[in-house]
């Protein structure tokens, strides 16, 4: 009788002791297993700075170096100015334009023209915010950049170069030995026909959007609001809507707008205390 008291006894305490022993001594273990495995967690991976080689004054570079600090890219810019006739840069880049950016995945490891290389960057980043993978959307991106390059860059260059003291493309009446009075109305003439295309973008591309992509600033938007910055040299009157789009764009982006914009203002306000002294 002795034994079995002895066995029911110690048997109910040995098992009731011992759960919670084991609940209480596998619980802090797990956590302090957890802790470790959370604090471990792999932190995304930086994207490498783009290496940029452009021109300060330029809005054409100044599109590029925008989208790469909104798009978080980073730059590793270098200032060509006074370098792109070399025989270093145009053995690399026989056309002697900026912006250009190096990249080992390129099949001739550099790339120029804006537009192209913010298509580039972000198909290769898939950063979608700024260049939608859908078609359609793509395609309206694409249209209104072509668009700009193709009809209102031209105007706007032969409005502003001369004021700028840029190069002006050969073959037309600012480049020519023509008499200064027929520069003058050539000049005149390009800056009264900016307000038609500048009109499509607000009627047909935005068509009463913030923006060309929507909500947010597309690469068709940092390529046009970059390139109405050179209207100021030339007090260009540009319609209220374009003041406050440029406005929106310089808000919604911040530092990557403003610092960019802000070489471009100082070079045209040289230029313009220039022509005054």
């Amino acid at each position: 009788m002795a034994k079995t008291a002895t066995k029911s006894a110690k048997n109910p305490a040995a098992k009731v002791a011992a759960k919670p022993a084991a609940k209480a001594a596998a619980k802090p273990a797990v956590k302090a297993a957890a802790k470790p495995a959370a604090k471990a967690k792999a932190k995304p991976a930086k994207k490498p700075a783009v290496k940029l080689s452009m021109l300060k004054p330029s809005v054409n570079n100044m599109t590029v170096r925008v989208f790469a600090r909104a798009a978080g890219l980073g730059a590793d810019e270098t200032d060509a100015w006074g370098h792109t006739r070399s025989p270093e840069f145009t053995a690399r880049n026989p056309s002697h334009l900026t912006p250009m950016i190096e990249d080992k995945g390129l099949p001739r490891g550099v790339l120029w023209e804006s537009c192209a290389i913010m298509q580039y960057l972000a198909n290769k980043h898939g950063l979608e915010k700024f260049y939608p993978k859908a078609p359609a959307k793509r395609a309206m991106i694409d249209s209104a950049m072509f668009y700009l390059v193709g009809t209102l860059y031209p105007y706007v260059a032969r409005a502003t170069y001369p004021f700028l003291g840029f190069p002006q493309y050969a073959g037309e009446v600012g480049h020519s030995d023509a008499h200064p009075d027929k520069k003058s109305e050539a000049q005149k003439a390009a800056m009264a026909a900016i307000a038609e295309p500048l009109e499509v973008f607000h009627s047909f591309f935005r068509d009463g959007k913030p923006f060309i992509g929507g909500k947010n600033p597309s690469i068709a938007d940092i390529r046009l609001a970059a390139t109405l910055e050179f209207l100021a040299v030339v007090d260009y009157p540009l319609p209220k809507w374009a003041k406050e789009y440029m406005a929106a764009i310089e808000k919604k982006l911040g530092k990557a707008y403003a610092e960019p914009a802000g070489d471009v203002r100082g070079y045209i306000a040289y230029v313009r205390s220039q022509a005054k002294a």
